[in-house]
């Protein structure tokens, strides 16, 4: 296990390096130019030079080493300095946002504490309502129980976050006025009255993203619990006498729970890509407007490194994953 684990963290440099290089050719055949939204009074050599000191001038060969070694470099060394409270020296070194002219890093992570708050409840809500969701529809099957179940998880799987966000927004906010239709990001938790309006106003956000969470890890541990309750070995422990509780949860869930626990590693990805659409419903202030944003202003730097932090949560989950899975299942040996 431990030579795998090696040899895929080996596999991962070149892999992320491989995406940066495609997401910048991406980026760089995109139609459109940052001088675009200059006023027209600007002159046009105060336009170059602008576009000059943005590194707009230099071939793209060279901007692209130049934003590996600012990324992998000059940013670890910030958020380092970050945590410790430190200052980093180095600033005209850094990626620098076209639309605000301020460090990107800077800004993402002023902006990743509201995604995290936002997704990673949504995540943990999802998760610990589905496990049992699943466990109990595969021990009941075809009850009333699991047909509710197999019913709410279908409208999971088909209702996109941004027609379910609004749907919340006008029931419980509009009609019933119990929750806040707009995230407030600088709201600041200090007292008990604070954490009750931040709870408040984190229930419709992560109700959508728990929602889906909940649809796909309850029908796929469902699913694997039921390829596990007809095997032999339920039959032999049934058999020797053992307690149906016993059977299902030393038994039968700890089998299945194997691919399930890859799948939960593998899914974290890609709430954060949910997130995209769930916080611009709901103005969260975090990482998936950020994103939306840099899009729509053509602040290419900007886009290029949330585009890779999330590439970074894809290669690093799915090896996660393969490594949980490795663990879990005493057949797998990697070595």
């Amino acid at each position: 296990m431990f030579t795998f684990t090696l040899r895929r963290l080996a596999i991962t440099v070149p892999t992320l390096l491989f995406i940066s290089l495609i997401i910048f050719l991406l980026l760089e055949l995109a139609p459109g130019d940052p001088m675009a939204q200059v006023p027209l009074t600007v002159p046009p050599e105060v336009k170059e030079k602008m576009r000059l000191a943005l590194g707009l001038g230099e071939p793209a060969p060279v901007r692209f080493w130049k934003w590996i070694v600012q990324f992998f470099w000059i940013e670890p060394q910030v958020l380092v300095d970050h945590y410790l409270g430190t200052t980093f020296s180095e600033g005209n070194q850094r990626v620098i946002s076209w639309q605000t002219r301020s460090p990107v890093m800077d800004i993402v992570i002023q902006r990743m504490p509201q995604t995290l708050w936002v997704v990673g409840m949504s995540y943990v809500v999802g998760v610990l309502i589905a496990l049992p969701i699943g466990i109990y529809s595969a021990y009941r099957q075809y009850s009333v129980f699991d047909q509710v179940g197999t019913f709410v998880s279908m409208i999971g799987f088909a209702v996109p976050p941004f027609f379910s966000g609004v749907l919340v927004i006008v029931l419980f906010s509009v009609n019933l006025g119990w929750f806040p239709s707009i995230y407030d990001t600088t709201h600041v938790v200090n007292d008990w009255d604070s954490f009750v309006i931040q709870l408040k106003q984190m229930i419709m956000p992560v109700m959508v993203l728990a929602l889906q969470t909940t649809a796909q890890i309850s029908r796929f541990t469902r699913a694997s619990m039921l390829d596990n309750l007809n095997q032999d070995y339920v039959r032999t422990a049934r058999a020797k006498g053992l307690g149906e509780k016993a059977v299902v949860l030393a038994h039968v869930l700890r089998n299945s729970l194997i691919p399930v626990v890859t799948v939960i590693a593998l899914g974290v990805p890609a709430v954060f890509g949910g997130a995209i659409i769930t916080e611009q419903v709901f103005k969260v202030n975090g990482i998936g407007q950020l994103f939306i944003t840099a899009l729509l202003a053509n602040d290419l730097p900007m886009v290029h490194t949330v585009a890779f932090i999330f590439a970074i949560l894809i290669v690093t989950f799915n090896l996660i994953a393969d490594v949980l899975y490795g663990i879990l299942d005493p057949r797998i040996r990697y070595d």
